[in-house]
């Protein structure tokens, strides 16, 4: 028995394996630098035989001319890249929070590669990645990521012009968003450093001869554990809403 597969439908496929595999490669949860690459190439393959039959009608057949399919290539990379890198972005969240954390709490210099992001961080900002990234699994948010993708065919044509002043905008906003989700998550041991430190100043005051650097540091590690121990399902909390609200600006 010899099958055949249609120039048209190899075509299909090998341009949604452009975008999707893109964002793949790039999104967080199913994009992690700690997923093989390997495993990562399946699932891309995997979603793009599943996802075909539902927006390959969504390409208009082969380009007439080299250049036209030169373009096609180009414009699904660059929305898959786009797309995956936007998101990818809010995962930083948790690392501006992380070291704004592990400064206020004496932890700063406690450092390790972090998995999610492949560069050496402070735990605390490891830790806060990699349960950000387990909790996006447990509560399924994953199911979101991979609607977006199928409607970026919806949003984005395969071969029509690229939005990029929208695409600029909204990476700013997602930017600015970040930081600013991350200075949020990280306000209480903000207020919580501020207080401690302006104690410790008024004891030395008025006890000089008190060795206030080795009662602060132990202290300040012990309260500071405390404090994250009952926040962090809050700041989950907190930024899992975030996440979902910008990620379904993605949706159509």
């Amino acid at each position: 028995m010899i099958v055949t597969v249609a120039p048209e439908t190899s075509f299909i496929f090998l341009m949604m394996f452009c975008r999707l595999g893109t964002m793949i490669m790039l999104m967080p949860a199913l994009g992690e630098i700690i997923i093989p690459a390997r495993i990562k190439l399946v699932v891309a393959l995997a979603l793009t035989a599943v996802m075909m039959p539902l927006v390959g009608d969504a390409y208009e057949g082969l380009p007439s001319t080299p250049f036209l399919l030169a373009w096609l290539v180009l414009s699904e990379f660059m929305v898959g890249l786009l797309i995956g890198a936007a998101a990818r972005l809010l995962m930083s969240a948790t690392q501006v929070a992380g070291t704004i954390i592990a400064f206020q709490t004496g932890l700063a210099f406690a450092q390790n590669v972090d998995p999610t992001q492949g560069i050496q961080s402070a735990l605390v900002g490891s830790f806060m990645a990699m349960l950000a990234v387990t909790m996006i699994f447990v509560t399924d948010l994953h199911h979101l990521l991979i609607a977006v993708m199928h409607d970026s065919y919806t949003l984005f044509k395969p071969g029509a012009a690229l939005p990029l002043g929208d695409f600029v905008q909204l990476v700013t906003g997602i930017v600015s968003g970040m930081f600013k989700l991350g200075v949020q998550l990280a306000a209480p041991f903000i207020v919580f450093g501020l207080v401690f430190y302006m104690g410790l100043g008024i004891l030395s005051r008025l006890m000089p001869q008190l060795q206030v650097f080795f009662i602060a540091l132990p202290a300040n590690i012990l309260l500071g554990f405390v404090l994250f121990m009952v926040l962090i399902g809050v700041m989950m909390s907190w930024f899992l809403g975030y996440f979902e609200e910008t990620i379904i600006q993605f949706t159509a």
